[in-house]
C-alpha cells in the first residue's frame, strides 16, 4: 500500500486508511485512532514556525523563523523542522542519544535542550530526500469546522468535538451545543491553518 504524507513531511499514512477510492478523506470514525489522532493535530500544526529557528530567534524575532516543513515524533511532543535544519534533527537523534527518547514524553524537549546548548550537525551531514507530489494528486484537507460538522453527523445524545491542538476527540453532554459552537468559534481564531501546500510522498 502507498504512504503518504500530508501537510508536512514526515508522518506517513497508509492512503487506503484516510482516503476512499475517489480521493477523498474518508470519514473520521472510519479512520484509525493513530492516523486520525495525527490527521487531527496536523490541522493544527500547519503553518507553525520551526521549532529549531524559534530557539534561535525566540518570540520577539518569531517573524524570522521558517514556517515547519516536517515533523518528526510523537502527537503532542513533535518537532518541527525547516529544511534548513532537519539535518540538526537527524544528527541528534542518529549520533547524539537523541534514538533513546523515542515514543516518550521528553523526546521534544530533550532535541530541544540539545539544540539550545549549541548542538548542530556537522557541516555537510545530510538529511532526508524527501520525494515532492503534485498537490493537484490529493485532495485539500477538510478545514477543522468541516472537520466538527462530519465528525457529528447522524449523531445524537452527546456530541463529539475535536480538540484541533491535541488531535483528540472527546464528547459533549447534551445540550451544550451553543457553548461548544461559540468555543470552537474562540479556538479557531487563535488556529493559524494554511492548507495551501504541496504534500510530499515521502
Amino acid at each position: 500500500m502507498a504512504k503518504v504524507s500530508i501537510g508536512l513531511r514526515g508522518w506517513r499514512f497508509e492512503e487506503s486508511e484516510v482516503f476512499t477510492e475517489s480521493e477523498e478523506f474518508k470519514p473520521l470514525d472510519e479512520v484509525p485512532e493513530d492516523a486520525r489522532r495525527r490527521l487531527i493535530r496536523l490541522s493544527y500544526l500547519v503553518g507553525k514556525p520551526c521549532d529549531a529557528c524559534y530557539l534561535v530567534h525566540g518570540e520577539a524575532e518569531k517573524r524570522r523563523c521558517n514556517q515547519a516543513a516536517i515533523v518528526y515524533g510523537e502527537p503532542m511532543e513533535e518537532v518541527l523542522l525547516c529544511a534548513d535544519h532537519e539535518a540538526d534533527f537527524l544528527y541528534w537523534y542518529r549520533e547524539a542519544g537523541g534514538r533513546e527518547f523515542r515514543g516518550e514524553e521528553e523526546f521534544r524537549d530533550e532535541f530541544h535542550e540539545w539544540f539550545a546548548d549549541g548542538g548542530r550537525a556537522p557541516e555537510g551531514y545530510g538529511g532526508l530526500e524527501h520525494v515532492e507530489t503534485d498537490p493537484s494528486e490529493l485532495p485539500s484537507p477538510p478545514d477543522p469546522d468541516e472537520l466538527n460538522r462530519r465528525l457529528n453527523e447522524n449523531y445524537g445524545g452527546k456530541r463529539k468535538r475535536i480538540d484541533f491542538e491535541s488531535g483528540t476527540v472527546t464528547y459533549d453532554e447534551p445540550g451544550a451545543e451553543a457553548d461548544d459552537e461559540d468555543d470552537s468559534a474562540e479556538a479557531m481564531d487563535d488556529v493559524d491553518i494554511d492548507f495551501d501546500r504541496e504534500y510530499p510522498t515521502k
